[in-house]
């Protein structure tokens, strides 16, 4: 399966949490932050709340590798090591 596979099949998965501005999923690939916002500005604010949000649902991110990917449900930020 490819990445896009196992990703919009994680995104269809119950969240872990929710917070004011991600929508959180364990996937394979890491933890997914899925913004609710339809089309944040930039990237890097995006990125960084994240990391802030995550606090809000127990997680830890601050020290993660990122990488920024669309899907059907919109923009998903991966967390991962």
């Amino acid at each position: 399966m490819s990445l896009e596979g196992l990703l919009e099949d994680s995104l269809s998965d119950p969240p872990i949490g929710d917070t004011k501005k991600f929508q959180w999923h364990a996937t394979p690939i890491g933890i997914a932050a899925l913004s609710k916002e339809p089309n944040p500005s930039k990237y890097e604010p995006l990125k960084k709340i994240a990391i802030e949000e995550a606090v809000e649902v127990g997680l830890d991110l601050t020290k993660e590798e990122t990488e920024l990917h669309y899907s059907s449900r919109g923009i998903v930020i991966i967390f991962y090591s």
